[in-house]
């Protein structure tokens, strides 16, 4: 064989190994993506979460935005709604979403951990408010999203719960809410 062939083959060589090279690094890229997307936070991880859990509470105001008399009101409320009906809400105040940038995506997961509603019908409803990230979310459970879309919840969180929110009335804000989200899925 002569040299040159031998460098045409050596040639072809490498240019197949820096293109099968190429090849196996999108693969892994593609694959640790989708590796990141599956993962979700543990919540069990976190006292406050699991002491809530534990106790099955209601209202978790652990942004502190509530007095005694207001938690006790809103609990109230709920409680009364959940003997009539067997639906199941609860609401999360919190200073930090970390380490989720989604508010929604965040509440979605909470709410599951939780258990929030019967298992069999799905009827769990879980509102979400951090104040300091100025951000609040409705996450549903499908049996609840049936009658209390996505598209409700959103009109009851810009038209009833911000507006007050905005004028600092974080209870009025939250409790309206509860109330049309409550006269809604009758």
């Amino acid at each position: 064989m002569e040299r040159s062939d031998k460098m045409k083959i050596g040639i072809k060589i490498l240019i197949l190994f820096l293109i099968l090279n190429l090849l196996s690094c999108k693969g892994t890229a593609q694959e640790t993506d989708t590796k990141n997307i599956a993962t979700e936070f543990d919540f069990s991880t976190i006292e406050k979460f699991r002491e809530t859990k534990l106790k099955g509470q209601i209202i978790n105001d652990y942004g502190r935005i509530f007095s005694p008399s207001e938690r006790k009101e809103l609990s109230d409320i709920i409680y009364d709604y959940n003997i009539e009906t067997t639906r199941q809400i609860v609401v999360v105040t919190v200073d930090s979403i970390s380490p989720y940038s989604d508010i929604q995506k965040f509440a979605t997961d909470l709410s599951n951990y939780l258990g929030v509603g019967d298992a069999e019908k799905n009827n769990g409803l879980t509102i979400v408010m951090c104040n300091p990230c100025r951000k609040i979310g409705i996450a549903t459970g499908t049996g609840t999203e049936l009658i209390l879309t996505n598209d409700i919840c959103k009109k009851v969180i810009d038209q009833t719960i911000i507006p007050e929110l905005k004028n600092g009335n974080f209870y009025v804000g939250i409790k309206n809410g509860v109330i049309d989200l409550i006269e809604k899925w009758e």
